[in-house]
Formats: structure tokens, C-alpha cells, sequence
């Protein structure tokens, strides 16, 4: 047992709030992981809508999200909240980040006592630029050592796909990190540990928006060059919110820092590079939000990044640029030559 009671190995009773293409994929890691332990795991998804969660039940697929992946049999659905919470010693929360405020006001007290409360969400509350683990604190008033995130190389489909891949739980608590960190090891997917939790989110939260920068770039039909500085200058104006913050250095050169930015910027599976791609070939916001099918968290989070820098002095040009476009304060031809035309200054200046 940890010290706030939890079970020493892993958990047996998991709620993941949230049926998109993340939140369902995680639900899979938690099942193949335990398949994989030998361990028993009832694992229960909360989906708004009947025809997902019926197909999740029937048929034991996402097919809107993850076409056809076949989840295991240890996954259920509801559209009942109260049900899927029920004696959860874990809940993993994978909604979108700006109504997640009021939705845990309404989950607070169905969440067992002592359940451990994991985040899946990349974004930045408008309004307050307080990160999701944060809002997650001030609604259910639970301590740090029992508010964790994952964050890193996430491409909801590779995973589902079950293509390698590494990632990372932060949490302040070491020993609950540990017990999140082997609930979620699956032959496929490889969890560390950190107690940065500031930098694993602002790494998170600020690649979204360099990846709408990198989707511009790519739909103007830029070349290579123009996206790997692109992605670079925005690593280094990430690490310089995270530092700002509080965040750990060593966590911007790690999987949710570059390995995240990295594969957030290149992946045609990525929503934010998709959505800047459409921006940079001419759609209008509006057109883009209903191209795509699921959020692009950059679009709604920029603008909180960019207030959150502002009062914290950090210098984001790249991300102030996106903003103003967002804003159709600046167009995507004027994009390279404002961030051009910046003043001459050492690489390694932050």
C-alpha cells in the first residue's frame, strides 16, 4: 500500500471519463497492460453519446475514433457518469480542456474516496492559464499526491495500432507515479516517471500551439527548413514558459518536451498540425472547426498561453504570431515575415 492507500501494484478499478480517440486508446493500454500482468481490471469509459458507447459495448469497438481496433474485453461504456465512477481507485480524465471546469463541479461526489486522479489533457484554461491538473486540484480538493498527468508522444492511433511507444506520469508523489506507471505498462507502450508536472504540462499544452505554426508552414507549402525552425525556436520558447514556471530543463529535452513537439509537429495525425495545415491553405477558422471532427487543442489554448507569457515576461513570438492569427489580427502569408523580421539576437539566448 502507498501512503494515501492505494493498492501496491496496480489498480483494479479504473473510470476513464471521456470516449475520443485519447481517451479510449488509454482505456486499451489499461486493459492490454493488465491482460499482460495477469491481473484482473475492470475498466468502465463515460461517453456523452448512446451510439458510441453502444458500439464500445456490442461490439467492443470506437470505429468514429479508432475505425476498427478492437478494444478488449475488459472495457465497458455508459452514458451514466455515476456508474462508470463507482469504486474507481482510478479515474483518468481525457475531456476537452475548456469544460473540464464545470464537468468535475458535477463528478465531484461521485469520485471515490481516495481515488487517484490522472489527466490526459493538453490545454490551458482560459480565463485563469491554470493547467489542467491545477483546475483538477481546485475542484475536487485533492492533494498533489494524488493528481498525476501523462503526457509525451501520444498519437491516439499509433498507439490503438499498438506501435511502440514511450511516454511519461507525472505526478509530485514518487510512489504514485509508480502505481500509475504500472497500471499503464503494456508490451507496446512504456511509461517513465517525473515529479515535473509543471514542465510535462507545459510541454504538453505549448506544443499544440507551434504545431498549428508548423500546419501553416506546411499548408503555405514551406519546405523542411522553414518547419524544423519552426519546431526548434518553438522548443526553446516552450522551455522558457516551463523555466518561468517552475518547470525542470531536462524535461523539455525529454518525451514530453521534444520527443511530444516532435511528433505533435510532423504527424498528419496530429488534430493542431491538421487544423494549421486547412489555416495555411486558406480555410477560415470557422471552415476548419468543421472540417475536423474532434478539438484542436492549440486553437482554443493559444490565446491563454500567449496571456500567461504576457504576465510572466516570457518572450513567445512564435506563439503570438498564431495567436494573431487565430485572431485574423494577421494573415498566414504575413506569418514568416513577422517572425523574420525579429531583432538579431545569440542562438542560445532564452
Amino acid at each position: 500500500m502507498t501512503a494515501e492507500g492505494k493498492p501496491a501494484e496496480s489498480a483494479n478499478s479504473v473510470a476513464v471519463l471521456g470516449a475520443g480517440s485519447w481517451g479510449t486508446t488509454f482505456a486499451k493500454i489499461l486493459g492490454d497492460a493488465a491482460t499482460a500482468a495477469g491481473t484482473p481490471r475492470s475498466i468502465r469509459i463515460w461517453g456523452r453519446r448512446v451510439e458510441v458507447v453502444d458500439e464500445i459495448n456490442t461490439s467492443h469497438r470506437n470505429s468514429e475514433y479508432l475505425k476498427d481496433i478492437i478494444l478488449p474485453d475488459s472495457i465497458t461504456a455508459s452514458t451514466d457518469v455515476r456508474e462508470v465512477l463507482a469504486g474507481a481507485d482510478l479515474v483518468v480524465v481525457a475531456v476537452p480542456a475548456q469544460s473540464l471546469r464545470p464537468q468535475l463541479r458535477e463528478w465531484k461526489d461521485m469520485i471515490a474516496p481516495g481515488a487517484v486522479v490522472v489527466s490526459l489533457m493538453k490545454g490551458l484554461e482560459l480565463g485563469t492559464d491554470a493547467r489542467m491538473s491545477e483546475v483538477i486540484g481546485q475542484e475536487l480538493d485533492l492533494p498533489l499526491a494524488r493528481i498525476a498527468v501523462v503526457s509525451g508522444p501520444n498519437l491516439a492511433m499509433e498507439i490503438a495500432r499498438e506501435e511502440p511507444t514511450a511516454s511519461v506520469v507525472a505526478c509530485t508523489d514518487p510512489d504514485t507515479a509508480g502505481w500509475i506507471a504500472r497500471t499503464c505498462t503494456a508490451p507496446y507502450f512504456r511509461p517513465y516517471t517525473t515529479a515535473d508536472v509543471v514542465g510535462v504540462e507545459i510541454g504538453g499544452i505549448v506544443k499544440n500551439v507551434i504545431a498549428l505554426a508548423v500546419g501553416i508552414c506546411e499548408g503555405r507549402q514551406m519546405g523542411d527548413n522553414t518547419k524544423a525552425s519552426v519546431i526548434t525556436r518553438g522548443l526553446a520558447e516552450t522551455s522558457r514558459l516551463a523555466l518561468a514556471l517552475g518547470g525542470d530543463a531536462k524535461t523539455m529535452a525529454g518525451l514530453a518536451g521534444l520527443g511530444d513537439l516532435v511528433a505533435t509537429c510532423s504527424s498528419a495525425l496530429s488534430r493542431n498540425h491538421t487544423a494549421g495545415r486547412l489555416l495555411g491553405q486558406g480555410l477560415t477558422l470557422d471552415e476548419v472547426g468543421r472540417k475536423m471532427t474532434q478539438t484542436a487543442e492549440g486553437i482554443k489554448s493559444g490565446q491563454a498561453v500567449h496571456e500567461l507569457a504576457g504576465k510572466l515576461g516570457v518572450e513567445m513570438p512564435i506563439t503570438a504570431a498564431v495567436v494573431a492569427v487565430l485572431a485574423g489580427k494577421l494573415s498566414v502569408d504575413q506569418l514568416g515575415p513577422v517572425l523574420l523580421s525579429r531583432e538579431l539576437k545569440p542562438e542560445g539566448d532564452y
